[in-house]
């Protein structure tokens, strides 16, 4: 089998989605630029900016890539390349894809809100304070997860690390000259892309070489900062620059891929269970971001709904970006099914999968006249540059859930909350300091099924809020609810299989997160089924009444 017939026939099959069932799901979503946006309305030149579409999906992309869409499909390429892909498309597809942009628009909708108040307005006050812990949890484990993605990262490639640090200097300057100059996007984006290009090449130069626990708290410290600083500042023109990097990566591999046009040595299908565990639930929560994410609702209602222009970029944004992740991971599968298994197992086991897919996509720039090594170091500096992306930005969202819950518990005693517990650096300093501990922790096999498996149930229970939002406006919600169904089904059997077998390995702090996760699930569920069970009662009774009229 053709590696490159495989990336083609996905292209179509992605834009064809793009065309059809994208625009099926904006006719239902309603979209309409005469309606202002909290961007317009609530805009504060902190939080809530007016952004124009591209450079707003450098920022939205680069944080909901991060190094997941990589790590997944390569770690699941053990169950055979076609069941790996076929989750990869049909899950982008009908699933993440449309989980993206019913989020972003519902969050739009309610002035740029989190996932939580429109769970508040839809399910109530109970199931907006569960949705709150069970979000800060998971970003918790998502901080952990990267922590120590970016901080290996740097270790085996010190390279990255460098160009990492003089990433964040130029992204600076770009925010200021752009927003505070007022110089024009274009020069501004030129300049800014060379000079990210001239900082990969100082960190070639000028490797640091630090240890993992010293990187681990070093990006700590950074992701504090990061996530109090305004968006324009350092956020936004960060992942908007570097956008451009993982789009020079991707078109490198695509048209590397055309090149060498490598054959796929990989199983198609290597059986139901294997070292990782059974086909089902294992390959639906290991290939997370490649396929449906639940932290990307948070990103959207987070951080792009505040900044979003005009309604019809949402589709752009919250379908676009999702098909063109499933892209990335598509090419990281790749990566994986070109090798012999002896091959695969042993770059597993001595470098993990960015090197896997550094070594793969290096491999693909060869036939440019890209040396190997330079391709492979280049492919691990953006792998490492998204994952610092999502690891401020959840740092950031960990940062609003926070102070909401507690402001939250303020309206419901009318007591004012302790200045303290809504205060920007507590709620910032938790997050990032919970994650950091997991992170040096030691126990990264433990933490990133954890991390997939409530990173899957977080998606199934914002869908689960946009189908209650939806059913709320009396609007079809088909498209929404039987995808949640299917991925509470996925993720509820991971999460009780994984909190057993932590268990039984000692692994207690991991197995207290997955049993919070696991009831906190369960009591949001019963509390949104009362509310869908309200909605069809008054509708039917509005009909009986029509009736009898």
């Amino acid at each position: 089998m053709s590696g490159l017939l495989i990336v083609g026939v996905c292209i179509a099959l992605f834009l064809i989605a793009y065309v059809t069932y994208g625009s099926y799901i904006v006719k239902q979503l309603d979209l309409d630029d005469n309606r202002k946006t909290p961007a317009h309305t609530e805009q504060d030149g902190v939080d809530y900016v007016p952004t124009k579409s591209p450079v707003l999906l450098g920022h939205h992309f680069a944080s909901i890539a991060g190094a997941s869409p990589i790590v997944g499909p390569i770690t699941a390429a053990v169950f055979g390349w076609i069941p790996a892909l076929i989750w990869i498309v049909l899950g982008n597809i009908f699933i993440g894809a449309v989980h993206d942009i019913t989020a972003l628009v519902a969050s739009v909708r309610h002035k740029g809100k989190s996932i939580g108040m429109i769970i508040q307005d839809s399910i109530g006050v109970s199931g907006k304070k569960l949705f709150n812990l069970f979000a800060w949890l998971t970003l918790v484990l998502i901080v952990a997860a990267f922590l120590i993605i970016t901080a290996n990262t740097f270790v085996a490639e010190p390279a990255a690390g460098t160009a990492s640090l003089l990433f964040i200097i130029v992204a600076v300057l770009y925010g200021f000259f752009v927003y505070r100059r007022n110089v024009p996007t274009l020069p501004a984006t030129i300049i800014g892309i060379v000079a990210l290009f001239a900082c990969i090449a100082v960190g070639l130069a000028f490797p640091i070489s630090l240890s993992q626990s010293t990187w681990v708290l070093l990006m700590m410290v950074y992701i504090v900062i990061a996530s109090i600083a305004p968006v324009w500042i350092l956020l936004q023109p960060r992942d908007y620059l570097n956008s451009f990097l993982l789009y020079s990566l991707m078109i490198g591999a695509v048209v590397g891929l055309v090149l060498t046009n490598p054959t796929i040595q990989f199983s198609g299908f290597s059986g139901f269970k294997t070292d990782l565990g059974y086909l089902f639930p294992v390959l639906f929560v290991t290939i997370a971001c490649g396929a449906v994410s639940g932290f990307h609702s948070l990103v959207a209602s987070g951080t792009t709904s505040k900044q979003l222009n005009k309604e019809s970029d949402a589709k752009l944004l919250g379908y676009g970006a999702m098909l063109i992740e499933g892209l990335l991971a598509v090419i990281a599968l790749i990566t994986a099914a070109m090798l012999i298994p002896a091959d695969y197992s042993n770059l597993m086991k001595n470098g993990g999968p960015v090197a896997l897919f550094s070594a793969g996509v290096g491999q693909f720039m060869t036939t440019l006249g890209i040396p190997l090594a330079i391709g492979k170091s280049f492919s691990a500096l953006v792998v490492s540059a998204f994952a610092l992306t999502t690891l401020d930005t959840a740092t950031r969202l960990g940062r609003f859930i926070f102070a909401e819950y507690f402001d939250q518990e303020a309206k419901e005693t009318g007591k004012a909350a302790p200045s303290v517990l809504t205060n920007k650096w507590v709620g910032t300093v938790a997050t990032a300091g919970a994650g950091g501990l997991l992170a040096l922790s030691g126990q990264w096999a433990a933490i990133w099924p954890i991390f997939g498996s409530a990173n899957q149930l977080l998606g199934a229970i914002a869908l689960l809020a946009v189908s209650v939002w939806l059913a709320k406006m009396g609007k079809s919600n088909w498209y929404t609810k039987y995808p949640m169904y299917f991925m509470f089904a996925v993720t509820f059997t991971a999460l009780v299989t994984l909190v057993w077998g932590n268990l039984t390995k000692g692994n207690y702090l991991i197995s207290i997160f997955g049993v919070a996760l696991l009831i906190l699930s369960v009591l949001l569920g019963s509390l949104a089924n009362k509310s869908l069970k309200n909605i069809a009662v008054g509708r039917n009774s509005g009909k009986s009444q029509k009736t009898t009229a």
